[in-house]
């Protein structure tokens, strides 16, 4: 891939200029071919991998690895931290064992058990919603508070501790991001979750970090170096993609006043809503599947060779009409469970469940409480996050 002529191969990053679309320049790669050349944006040659099919086979090719040096993935702001933890930029066994640990925390049915909290920590936040009064943020005062209070119940973080633990979520948004103040405030995470960790052998059971330390520090299974990165890591992931989604999502309902309208009538219809709202959206897009290839090997017409860099566009694959009809049609009554918004594969999201479970519950609860909700200002005012990593809104102003 040393031939690339930079006047004419795409390069990262390639920006959204519509709210319900991914770059345009996607559709004419796509269009082109399944893996075609491109620049990350410090220069290095990359395949950019842009179909549906073409993207399941790369996510699950064992030749594919995940150990990429991460110059593009956005991991926070303190880059001296050890990496122990980090476990999806790992390859099995070593991701394996992590994963092995974690599934006990954030399988179907510990996130089943976990529902009627997160609906608690909904209702709550439209009771404050309501007590604020219209005109409200729904990005700030709901989808962002609702992602960081479900953290804190996973993570067994107190009641008293929540504020703090949601304004440092916020200074370490990917969407919006001020290197200046998230150092600290990744600092501020890090010493938080050591201090969970410390207190692990008084409350054993109170929230995934103790019980995960209680369970694992002593037999050496974990470091606690491991596992404040893995929580770190999680904190990361589960915190921008889905306040994002929840916010993309109620106001593409709002643009789509019929199918708002199927949703209010039959609830039956929320899970599809979700994974149509994960397919359309594709938020975290090219930055979270990074990838290396370990052997020379052929996709499509390509030949990649062992040590190229690989990217899956999932903005690009989960808008593939080879694997969806009508793909740039927003539509919750189609089959979409099959979209990689969560990846594909050993490295497929391994907190999806809890994901899925916090959009259906925000969405529900958002829908069935404010029956009138609509903007408060004309949509051409929103301020979406079209230079960030995570694609997302600033705002979104609603009244009811």
């Amino acid at each position: 891939m040393n031939d690339l002529e930079p006047d004419l191969t795409p390069a990262f990053p390639m920006e959204r200029t519509c709210p319900f679309a991914p770059p345009e320049e996607y559709r004419r790669m796509r269009d082109t071919a399944p893996v075609v050349r491109a620049v990350l944006p410090n220069g290095a040659p990359v395949w950019a991998v842009t179909r549906y099919a073409e993207a399941r086979q790369i996510l699950g090719d064992p030749r594919i690895s995940s150990n990429t040096g991460r110059p593009e993935r956005p991991r926070g702001p303190d880059d001296d931290r050890p990496d122990d933890g980090f476990f999806i930029d790992m390859d099995p066994p070593e991701h394996s064992r992590f994963r092995r640990l974690l599934i006990s925390e954030l399988g179907v049915r510990p996130m089943e058990a976990m529902r009627p909290a997160v609906q608690r920590i909904a209702d709550t936040a439209i009771d404050e919603l309501l007590a604020a009064g219209a005109p409200a943020d729904l990005v700030g005062s709901y989808a962002r508070r609702v992602a960081a209070r479900v953290l804190c119940e996973l993570f067994g973080v107190p009641a008293g501790d929540h504020a703090f633990f949601e304004s440092r979520l916020r200074m370490l948004s990917v969407t919006s991001m001020d290197p200046s103040v998230a150092a600290q405030a990744s600092r501020d995470v890090r010493g938080y979750l050591r201090e969970l960790i410390r207190d692990a052998e008084r409350a054993p059971h109170e929230g995934m970090i103790r019980r995960l330390a209680a369970r694992h520090l002593p037999t050496g299974e974990l470091t606690a170096d491991e596992l404040i990165n893995i929580g770190f890591l999680l904190l990361l992931a589960g915190y921008d993609s889905p306040a994002n989604t929840i916010s993309l999502g109620v106001l593409t309902l709002l643009r789509h006043p019929a199918q708002l309208a199927a949703l209010r009538a039959d609830p039956g219809l929320l899970p599809g809503a979700v994974e149509e709202s994960l397919r359309f959206h594709s938020v975290q897009d090219w930055v979270s599947f990074d990838r290396v290839a370990t052997e020379d090997m052929e996709v499509g017409a390509a030949r990649i060779r062992a040590g190229d860099r690989l990217t899956v566009l999932a903005a690009s694959a989960n808008r593939d009409a080879r694997a969806f009809d009508d793909p740039d049609t927003f539509d919750l009554h189609r089959s979409a469970h099959h979209h990689v918004a969560f990846g594909h594969g050993v490295h497929q999201c391994i907190g999806r469940n809890l994901a899925r479970a916090e959009l259906r519950i925000a969405y529900g609860t958002l829908l069935a409480r404010i029956p009138t909700l609509r903007l408060a200002v004309g949509f051409e005012e929103l301020p979406f996050a079209y230079h960030a990593p995570f694609f997302g809104l600033h705002a979104m102003p609603v009244t009811w």
